[in-house]
């Protein structure tokens, strides 16, 4: 017995680079299957941002988020994969759920912020600074540079979006919205214009979505909207209609939310070709909205 079990651990020792050798080739293999699917992938995005067909693209999408899923459990640690799959899950509960069912689309928020906290804990400080107090925090976010500005942003924007659902189950989930802010704010230092000024657009939403006497900011939501448009020279809808939406319900302004809205309706079907799909679904938005007034005000 004694020597099978020196056998065996000796075989064991032999055998184990050996195995460890075929891991790493899997896993080789499987980085290879997946960047080679990358370009196709970014044509399909591209196609998808142009199309003005919005029923057809809705009826994609959650293929498109299996699809996602399976190749992120191919290569865990794939950055860019984890944040196309962050940004896709993001978008379909945004454009889709949002309005229709909230916590469905919560569910996608956060499946979508755990995607992008991957690719940005793959920052070490970072990794070790979201789980401690303040000030380590903001130190960590310094070592955040322009490269890491899309973990950055879609892991505030979707953990903020997110929180805007879950809070009233979840009120302790509040106490999360300083460090988020933070991000937001480290983004627009490093590249304010990512994403048609997405971040401002974001901090918008949140500085506008509450009451004065509630931590509501007036001023500072309509400072945050209006370098979103004026980065995406007002031609991506979605941040006029949220700015409809957010700002001119908190404000009682009746004929701004109008006014707004209906230049959106207004504005051509190219005024961005490049993403003719959201300033589609902006303008069902608006259309809907419009409906909606007089619940608003």
């Amino acid at each position: 017995m004694k020597i099978f079990k020196g056998f065996y651990g000796l075989s064991t020792m032999i055998l184990l680079p050996f195995l460890m050798g075929a891991a790493g080739c899997a896993a080789m293999r499987n980085q290879m299957t997946v960047n080679n699917i990358k370009p196709m992938m970014t044509h399909i995005r591209a196609a998808v941002n142009k199309s003005s067909d919005v029923d057809l693209v809705k009826a994609a999408m959650p293929a498109s988020l299996v699809q996602m899923d399976g190749l992120i459990e191919l290569v865990p640690d794939d950055r860019d994969l984890l944040l196309r799959a962050a940004e896709t899950n993001q978008g379909y509960a945004a454009l889709f759920l949002q309005d229709s069912d909230p916590a469905m689309a919560a569910k996608y928020f956060k499946k979508a912020r755990d995607y992008a906290l991957r690719a940005l804990r793959q920052n070490r400080r970072m990794d070790e600074a979201l789980d401690q107090g303040t000030e380590e925090f903001l130190a960590a976010l310094k070592t955040v540079d322009a490269e890491e500005v899309p973990a950055l942003y879609f892991s505030a924007g979707t953990w903020m979006s997110w929180i805007g659902l879950a809070y009233k189950d979840k009120p302790e989930v509040l106490s999360d919205l300083g460090k988020i802010t933070a991000m937001l704010d480290r983004v627009i230092e490093l590249d304010e214009t990512f994403n048609y000024g997405a971040a401002h657009a974001v901090l918008g939403v949140y500085y506008a979505s509450r009451p004065e006497q509630f931590g509501g900011r007036p001023e500072d939501a309509a400072f945050h909207f209006q370098q979103a448009f004026a980065i995406s020279k007002e031609k991506f809808l979605l941040w006029q209609v949220l700015y409809a939406r957010y700002y001119a319900v908190q404000a009682k302004d009746r004929e701004l939310f109008v006014n707004i809205l209906n230049k959106v309706l207004a504005a051509p079907d190219d005024l961005l070709v490049e993403r003719n799909f959201v300033n589609a679904v902006a303008k069902r938005k608006a259309k809907l909205l419009l409906e909606k007034a007089d619940t608003f005000f």
